[in-house]
């Protein structure tokens, strides 16, 4: 391995929910650039990385341990070398980059973070909802279950649940039994869900049903992972609130509201009729 006096920098790239269209313009650029692309393939379709250069070392992470990985990005970088690090959604959304960010500072390798489009958005605009609509949920839990990392003792399912407000549970697709049992004395049976499975994908599907089915309806249609569920005021059939942003009375900072001058034209119409 040749030392650089110059050494290279890691970017951490979130490649968005899996459709090549929704990376940003910059995350695109650095990977059409670095010499080196590690991308974890697992959650990443290879469309993603194909626009890397023809000479660049493009490996699959999804076998690999921490240790290697970091190897890799650290003797990159000691060649002078920058590094797509792609991971999918936003990287900082459960994309384990703080451990990797850890071991980069230790070995004094610069690093930046580029963000993605993250699938509870990406579920959001295919649905064509909005998540925090008026009159409904002004706020969204994006939360998990335990699984094998564990969770602190304040974002327990149960306790969250109990804000009845907007949730997007992420990889929880093969605990959803135990998500019924935390979150159905607080939504209750017949609570709305959505699981958003593979967004992004060409193979993307949709499944609405109760929370009292989630767990079966997923069994039945085999989904055990890479599935998104929205649970709260925002996926149920009750229409929202209008807003106040776009009311004609409103006024704000760049738009003067209209008076109301419906009694004074009525007044001005009979004044007219009776001359």
């Amino acid at each position: 391995m040749s030392i650089s006096s110059t050494k290279g920098t890691v970017y951490f790239i979130g490649a968005g929910p899996g459709d090549p269209d929704l990376i940003t313009v910059r995350g695109r650029a650095l990977i059409e650039r670095c010499p080196v692309c590690l991308f974890a393939g697992s959650l990443v379709p290879r469309v993603i990385v194909a626009c890397a250069p023809k000479e660049a070392v493009v490996r699959n992470s999804a076998s690999m341990h921490l240790d290697a990985i970091v190897a890799v990005m650290a003797d990159a970088s000691a060649e002078g070398k920058d590094v797509a690090r792609v991971h999918s959604g936003d990287p900082s959304l459960y994309g384990a980059i703080a451990e990797q960010m850890r071991r980069l500072d230790e070995l004094d390798v610069p690093y930046e973070v580029v963000p993605g489009v993250s699938s509870f958005q990406a579920a959001a605009a295919a649905l064509k909802i909005e998540l925090t609509p008026a009159g409904k949920n002004q706020s969204v839990i994006l939360t998990r279950t335990a699984g094998r990392t564990g969770v602190p003792e304040v974002d327990d399912l149960a306790s969250l649940g109990s804000h009845r407000t907007g949730m997007a549970l992420f990889l929880s697709a093969d605990q959803m039994a135990e998500v019924v049992v935390a979150l159905q004395p607080s939504y209750g049976p017949d609570a709305p869900v959505v699981v958003a499975y593979r967004v992004g994908w060409p193979d993307q599907q949709f499944l609405r049903c109760s929370l009292a089915e989630v767990a079966a309806q997923m069994t039945s249609a085999g989904i055990t992972r890479t599935a998104l569920i929205f649970i709260g005021p925002m996926v149920d059939s009750a229409p929202a609130l209008e807003s106040h942003l776009y009311n004609k009375s409103y006024s704000h900072l760049f738009r003067k509201g209209a008076t109301d001058n419906s009694n004074s034209d009525h007044e001005a119409a009979s004044t007219d009729l009776a001359n």
